[in-house]
């Protein structure tokens, strides 16, 4: 049986509710706590500011699967914007299938499309998926 197909689309206003309940769930799992208030207050203030960043909302079935949160700066280290890959998180029930590909992959595309100079990631050495995923985009 194959999997199901899943899209990537900019996330808006009204998606805040999902967006904060996918983002307590990936906090969860490194066992940190959410402020939900705060968590829907930040989205609202991203999505109000296009200038500042976007969100990718995954789907599948119908159903959230997962984002990706851009955020953009001005760094002086490189001149210009600096694109930031500052939230990725993919429900466990979709991994493997390539979403967060395809979120990163629109994310890259719309910091060039921004003029971004540079794009940052953090992530945990550890994470070999996550790591193996930012290195085909040339991150290290």
């Amino acid at each position: 049986m194959q999997d199901a197909p899943f899209t990537v689309r900019l996330a808006a206003q009204a998606d805040t509710p999902t967006l904060v309940e996918l983002m307590a769930e990936f906090y969860a799992e490194s066992s940190m706590p959410l402020d939900r208030a705060w968590a829907a207050g930040a989205f609202a203030a991203l999505l109000a500011d296009p200038a500042r960043g976007a969100v990718w909302l995954f789907e599948c079935d119908g159903q959230s699967a997962g984002h990706v949160v851009l955020t953009v700066k001005f760094a002086m280290e490189f001149g210009g914007l600096s694109a930031i890959i500052d939230d990725l998180f993919v429900r466990d029930a979709y991994r493997g299938r390539g979403v967060a590909g395809a979120g990163v992959e629109a994310l890259v595309a719309d910091a060039r499309r921004r003029g971004c100079v540079s794009l940052h990631v953090e992530v945990d050495p550890a994470n070999a998926p996550a790591t193996s995923l930012y290195r085909r985009f040339g991150l290290r």
